[in-house]
């Protein structure tokens, strides 16, 4: 979804908590934007990237990349917190690149999650919202609600069977709301974007773990240095590992028994 230097060169267009910044590229008049609202659980951070595509029935095209300006994108960033956080975001649902009409066609969310102190400790996850022409049925609420729920997903890496994490990120399924969100309904309106966590951590890969009163034990496999550790049938053999703060344990997430 996001070219390799996508956030190299982001150009800051919200605020964190109450305050806005402007969006990139041409501005819009008010009726052609809505507010987006982002809630993120402690610990996380977001990337965004509006994309827009030639109005329907329009014959031109989006104009090439030139240096620093990305026609046809604007972006967006949410900085990581320790605290829960909700930051604003002012989005054109139009804009005019070299002569042509564009229109949102998708806004894409880079998730990260830290799971310990260390650098490397995060977890990453892609997610987004799509926009179409028309209108549905079902009137929307104001604000409209989007829900999308975050898990951890653990597993044991290198040889010294550190616990590392996987980030997966999916929409709460929701009767009300189309997967596929009509642009003239939010001209002017709040769409607010609710990530949570879910409270269970799950093994990243099956038949790896095994499931104790205490928490979670990690199969041997062929012998301690196995890199995949499958469980195979066996039952009683385990492995040490280490949490990502060095500690080394027997169960996760408790370390010991």
């Amino acid at each position: 979804m996001f070219s390799r230097d996508f956030f190299t060169r982001l150009v800051r267009a919200a605020a964190i908590g109450l305050g806005t910044l402007g969006a990139t590229g041409c501005s819009v008049a008010q009726q052609d934007s809505f507010t987006l609202v982002t809630e993120l659980p402690p610990g996380f951070s977001i990337k965004g990237e509006a994309s827009y595509a030639p109005r329907t029935g329009e014959t031109c095209t989006v104009p090439p990349r030139n240096g620093k300006n990305y026609p046809g994108k604007k972006f967006f960033e949410q900085e990581l917190n320790n605290d829960a956080q909700t930051a604003h975001f002012k989005v054109p649902l139009t804009s005019n690149e070299g002569g042509c009409p564009l229109v949102l066609k998708s806004f894409g969310y880079e998730v990260d999650g830290k799971y310990g102190a260390a650098r490397l400790n995060i977890g990453r996850d892609y997610t987004g919202i799509s926009f179409e022409d028309g209108s549905n049925n079902i009137q929307p609420t104001s604000p409209k609600t989007l829900k999308k729920e975050c898990q951890w997903l653990f597993r044991t890496t290198g040889p010294k069977n550190y616990i590392s994490k996987i980030l997966s990120c999916k929409a709460v399924a929701d009767p009300i709301t189309s997967a596929v969100l009509k642009r003239d309904q939010l001209s002017g309106k709040t769409l607010t974007v609710i990530f949570s966590l879910a409270q269970e951590e799950l093994p990243y890969m099956g038949d790896t773990w095994i499931k104790f009163p205490e928490g979670w034990k990690r199969c041997l496999g062929k012998n301690i240095e196995d890199p995949y550790g499958f469980c195979s049938g066996n039952t009683t053999d385990f492995k040490p590992f280490k949490m990502p703060d060095g500690r080394d344990c027997t169960v996760y997430p408790n370390c010991t028994e």
